[in-house]
């Protein structure tokens, strides 16, 4: 599995562990909705490291954790 799929499919079951839409993680990160939407569905294969880390910051977890 690629470290993009990872990161879509860690994505997803972080925020549904954490009971928050695709929506309300973009606004906790402070990224664009799409932003989160292209990354969940794998289809941003290149997000910037500052965006990674301000998507694991919302999640509490580290950049590490988010994409492996």
């Amino acid at each position: 599995m690629s470290k993009n799929e990872n990161l879509a499919k860690n994505m997803e079951r972080l925020r549904k562990q954490k009971g928050l839409s695709q929506e309300k993680l973009a606004r906790l990160a402070d990224v664009a909705n799409n932003t989160i939407i292209k990354m969940e569905s794998g289809e941003n294969k290149n997000p910037t490291l500052e965006t990674l880390r301000k998507v694991a910051k919302a999640f509490g977890v580290s950049v590490d954790e988010l994409i492996n």
